[in-house]
């Protein structure tokens, strides 16, 4: 309409800028602050580092629905790297990590191969099955499928409490960010694996 006022985007997007800013920033601290005090050193090093960039791909996925290629790679290198520094055996260490992650990757992947063929649309998709590599490779076998139910849950709780809250009905083709409720998940995952069972 031409009688229309339109906005510029610069009066709408930095509060929301600043409130995923502050969301970061609080989450990360929160994060590198309980690895390091309920883990030792050096695996606590790093869990820190997993715990601001699993943040970090949640706040992008949230935002963009998309999960950087080079995140994905960065928390893939630093979890074989963490898993070489366990054990005297490194290579064995690094192989058996790589292998977990190649699994759950794969898991990850024939489950949207089979929900697409099964609903005609993506469900899951490339990053999600790429983060899933990161899981096996920081995760040990009991706690990966810790790690997805925690994430399918908050998932699914955070959409029905939102539907709630702006009172609509809920939608069995609405798209979420799983990536937001993942990443935060392999963290998650990696604390109780480290600081309570020590596995």
């Amino acid at each position: 309409m031409s009688g229309a006022v339109s906005h510029p985007a610069t009066s709408v997007h930095p509060p929301r800028t600043r409130l995923f800013a502050l969301i970061a920033v609080v989450s990360v601290c929160t994060g590198v602050a309980l690895s390091v005090t309920l883990v030792p050193p050096p695996e606590s090093l790093f869990g820190a580092a997993l715990a601001a960039l699993m943040i970090l791909v949640a706040i992008i996925d949230a935002r963009t629905f998309l999960i950087p290629n080079e995140l994905n790679l960065c928390a893939l290198l630093l979890g074989l790297a963490a898993a070489g520094q366990r054990s005297p055996l490194i290579a064995e260490s690094v192989l058996m990590a790589a292998a977990r992650g190649a699994i759950l990757a794969a898991a990850f992947f024939a489950l949207a191969e089979i929900y697409r063929r099964l609903r005609g649309r993506d469900g899951i998709g490339l990053g999600d099955v790429k983060l899933a590599a990161v899981a096996g490779v920081w995760l040990d076998w009991p706690f990966m499928p810790v790690a997805v139910e925690i994430a399918a849950l908050s998932a699914l709780a955070a959409y029905g409490i939102g539907r709630f809250i702006l009172r609509l009905p809920l939608r069995a083709d609405a798209t979420l960010p799983f990536g937001l409720f993942f990443a935060p998940a392999i963290w998650v995952g990696w604390l109780l694996q480290n600081a309570f069972f020590d596995f």
